[in-house]
């Protein structure tokens, strides 16, 4: 009989927690899944991916609403947003969703399910609103909060995060936003496009700081031309509650000081690790602000407790942390060697236009001191983007020494699905030369990618050299 009460304890039931959970169940193993929230599902089902992609939806058709005389459609001015109504939809649509990630399909699958705060009590046990379980193995996926900066005033001013921002009563009839991550841009538009006044501020001189100048700077000029206006290079020196306004004192590069008053206050400044409270310090598993320290098999500094997701501070998106549920899950299950591998980990930013990132782009290959060429596609030469009136953006496609890729980087209509295509070329290492010549339906977005490999090969077989073995072996005259 063992002397733990079960096989493999999950703390923290957001996707890499549920990735673990779902699994090791089926299995067989016996599981115990903790999470500290009323439901299932994590931030991405509750404040995140779930609720912003329904929110841009809403926003997107809105939108073009406002711009049917663009399509050849009689113009119309579409009456204001209740954005309760709007809300509403949200909360449908994360209902559906939660379903997938209820405690009875849970329970059906054989894990079973506690709520509550979860503190490690010894490296085996924790306890869990006074009651103690203990487990052979434990797997922490307690994912991260918004972080708030220590802004001076923040703390005494109301503001919205991710969290309070999809549940709102109405729509503000201004919002000011502090950063310009993927989170912040993507609120940015929606809420300009559902009717608010947005204005961003970056501290500096770049939006979406960690992709291409170029290719950041065509999603900056689209929500410009919507109405966004960003405030680049510029530092928020302390904020106030003005009653019915939030009042924002911020600084340009000289020092010049301006207040920028708005009905809502939205802080985007990135994300903290879920550490506090687990006891993680009484257990030695290493930690610090940015998240728990594993080894490349997701070992938290035993060989029993493995962590994932956003809790060890690295790749702060979904499918990242289901890939790393996975790995942790092989670990603790089958006790394999598996290993994490991050080489071509894809990420979208879900503005219009979509940016897109697959591998290296110029600025990190720049920063890794690689050698790279890059080969360019214009979506303004794409039948169906042009058929769509969406011919802004371009595709980047970094190459090596040798013509293999390094990464690849798209800003334009469609460019998370595009995406799809190389992350199956990259990860499956095929060949150029096989997209190129590979049959794609026409007319489509994703055609840009059998023309980007295309434009690699045609220099090589429209060559002189080719031209004139050609005419050697069949005396062509052109």
């Amino acid at each position: 009989m063992s002397k733990f009460d079960y096989d493999l304890g999950v703390i923290g039931g957001g996707a890499a927690g549920l990735t673990v959970a779902s699994g090791a169940a089926q299995l067989g193993v016996k599981t115990l899944l903790v999470e500290k929230e009323e439901a299932l599902g994590g931030d991405c089902l509750h404040y995140g991916c779930v609720p912003s992609k329904t929110l841009l939806k809403s926003a997107h058709v809105y939108q073009q609403m406002k711009e049917g005389a663009r399509y050849g459609l009689p113009a119309i001015t579409p009456p204001p947003v209740d954005f309760a109504a709007v809300a509403a939809r949200i909360r449908e649509v994360i209902a559906v969703i939660q379903q997938h990630d209820s405690v009875e399909r849970f329970s059906r699958l054989g894990a079973e399910i506690r709520f509550g705060p979860a503190r490690f009590r010894d490296e085996h046990a924790v306890e869990i609103d006074g009651q103690t379980a203990s487990a052979r193995a434990w797997v922490i996926a307690t994912g991260s909060s918004p972080q708030i900066p220590a802004i001076p005033g923040l703390d005494r001013t109301p503001h919205l995060t991710n969290r309070e921002i999809f549940y709102l009563d109405h729509l503000p009839d201004s919002m000011l936003i502090l950063g310009a991550g993927p989170i912040a841009v993507e609120m940015a538009q929606a809420f300009s496009r559902l009717g608010s006044k947005v204005t961003v501020v970056q501290r500096s001189n770049q939006i979406l700081s960690r992709e291409d100048p170029d290719l950041a700077a065509l999603v900056q000029r689209e929500l410009e031309r919507e109405g966004v206006e960003f405030l680049l290079k510029t530092a928020v020196r302390r904020v106030a509650d003005g009653g019915d306004r939030r009042e924002v004192v911020v600084a340009d590069a000289a020092g010049r000081e301006q207040t920028i008053a708005a009905e809502a206050l939205l802080v985007a400044l990135g994300r903290s690790p879920n550490t506090d409270g687990l006891g993680l310090e009484q257990i030695d598993v290493p930690f610090d602000p940015r998240g728990i320290k594993v080894d490349r098999r997701l070992r938290a500094g035993h060989k029993h407790i493995y962590a994932a997701g956003d809790v060890i501070g690295g790749y702060q998106f979904t499918h990242v942390a289901g890939y790393e549920g996975g790995i942790a899950l092989s670990n603790a299950v089958f006790r394999l060697p598996r290993k994490t591998d991050y080489t071509w980990v894809p990420h979208c930013t879900y503005t219009k236009p979509e940016l897109a990132g697959l591998g290296h782009n110029e600025k990190s290959a720049s920063a890794a001191g690689l050698n790279y060429r890059v080969l360019s596609e214009e979506f303004a030469a794409n039948d169906r983007a042009r058929a769509e009136g969406e011919t802004g953006g371009r595709l980047k496609l970094l190459l090596d020494r040798r013509d293999r890729p390094l990464g690849v980087t798209i800003a334009g209509p469609g460019a998370g699905d595009i995406l799809s295509q190389w992350v199956a070329i990259m990860n499956g290492k095929v060949g150029l030369a096989r997209i190129a010549a590979a049959i794609h339906p026409y007319p489509t977005l994703s055609e840009i990618n059998k023309k980007a490999a295309g434009s690699l090969l045609a220099p090589k077989i429209f060559s002189p050299r080719v031209r004139k073995i050609l005419k050697l072996l069949f005396g062509y005259r052109g």
